[in-house]
């Protein structure tokens, strides 16, 4: 099973400086001139991140970014990343070095969307939950890694859980709704620890018409794209019943593991977001749970113009709404309302069947066979034995002579009256 990050790398090699400039009404006199950088992250004052930030930023959550490795060099990291590990057998043991020759950056632009620090108070980049705290576990696609890519997801997972991440973002798919029975185990530790997993649902722009693996795994939080204008993306998302909610994946702003600043498009984009709202709610309310977490952000998010249905195939129960999650009242629930993982496999797994009846323990005495017949040395068919004498010859030679001694006896009787017939009369 192999798979890759959902990038699309074509836009997002497009310089920011080159692309994005400040709003022509932002500089007044009465005014500072706002930051173009912040201006482009159109997304924090749309979907209510910034409001949200009147409560939380996200201070003491943990989010793990299961990627090709978030950057050293970049400003807008430091004091981020408080730990990591590599599990592609060719990064550095602390996962920050970019894995993979195309897909490198792609981990460091998917954490700054997370909990990228900013260059200042009012500038540079800054992600969804800025006061996170991220682990960076860096893996490799294809052919830049030593290890399967089955393998090096569940290693991640399990090794995410055991740093003590409460999120774990995964912006990748395998474009396959399956996977593999190893992940069964992996993501279940993730549940039965309380962390919540955040997947990307993938891109038709890179070949994705449906939702793949880990986005199909019930439990997640699968992750749809929008436009700006809040849309369903026509290539930068996809569709399936396993979508959760949806957030912006287009003109996102990104920061490379050198420092670049880049726009890019994809469903990558999309989960971090909705990671780093997750990370907003679990630090506005520590008592909640995984599920309700989920929870809080699928509720109150607000319904798609273009949804028919809810939840929808494109924009599942709707647009994510930063605010409302961390500050809305929402009832509490008692299971994860994107599903059982657990009973998905004893359902499909481990089906249950028929009790197989117990073998015995104890020793079965058995009668022993009576012995066997002695053997007997072979005869010639010619030569008579004791059964053909006893049983065939005997009776048959008394039988001959009883009869030819009744024949005699009959003989001389006869003659005897002929005789008798012959003698003169007197």
């Amino acid at each position: 099973m192999t798979g890759r990050p959902l990038a699309a790398v074509a836009a997002a090699s497009v310089a920011l400086t080159l692309v994005v400039a400040a709003p022509a009404s932002a500089a007044t006199p009465d005014a500072p001139e706002e930051d173009p950088v912040r201006a482009a992250e159109y997304w924090l004052a749309d979907y209510g991140v910034e409001k949200a930030w009147d409560t939380t930023r996200g201070e003491g959550v943990r989010i793990a970014i299961i990627d090709t490795g978030i950057g050293r060099g970049p400003v807008e990291f430091e004091g981020a990343v408080v730990g990591g590990t590599d599990v592609s057998g060719v990064g550095s043991p602390d996962g920050r070095t970019p894995v993979g020759a195309v897909d490198s950056d792609h981990g460091s632009w998917v954490a700054s969307l997370a909990a990228g620090r900013g260059t200042g108070p009012d500038a540079g980049m800054i992600g969804v939950a800025p006061e996170a705290d991220l682990l960076s576990v860096s893996v490799g696609f294809g052919s830049a890694a030593t290890t399967s890519f089955t393998d090096q997801i569940a290693e991640a997972i399990r090794w995410s859980v055991d740093q003590g991440a409460d999120v774990i973002n995964m912006s990748l798919t395998t474009n396959a709704p399956d996977w593999d029975e190893s992940w069964d185990d992996a993501f279940l530790y993730a549940f039965e620890n309380d962390v919540v997993v955040v997947v990307a649902a993938g891109n038709r722009g890179s070949g994705t018409t449906r939702v793949g693996a880990p986005a199909t795994i019930p439990g997640v939080l699968t992750v749809a794209g929008v436009d700006p204008s809040g849309k369903a993306s026509v290539e930068a998302s996809t569709q399936g019943i396993t979508i959760g909610v949806s957030a912006p994946s287009e003109k996102l702003v990104g920061v490379s593991a050198d420092g670049r600043l880049v726009l890019w498009n994809g469903t990558s984009g999309a989960a971090p977001i909705v990671a780093g709202i997750a990370a907003l709610v679990r630090a506005a309310h520590p008592d909640l749970d995984a599920d309700n977490v989920i929870n809080r952000i699928i509720e109150t998010a607000r319904p798609a113009a273009g949804a028919g249905a809810v939840p929808d195939p494109l924009y599942g129960y709707g647009l994510v709404d930063a605010e409302a999650a961390v500050t809305a009242d929402v009832p509490t629930v008692s299971a994860n309302p994107m599903g059982s993982l657990s009973d998905w496999i004893r359902l499909y797994r481990r089906a249950q069947s028929d009790p197989v009846p117990s073998r015995p323990t104890e020793p079965v005495e058995v009668a022993p066979l009576p012995p066997a017949d002695a053997a007997q040395r072979a005869a010639s068919p010619l030569l008579p034995s004791r059964e053909t004498v006893l049983y065939g010859t005997l009776p048959l030679s008394v039988a001959t002579a009883t009869a030819i001694l009744v024949a005699l006896g009959v003989t001389a009787a006869v003659r005897r009256i002929r005789l008798a017939s012959r003698a003169p009369s007197r």
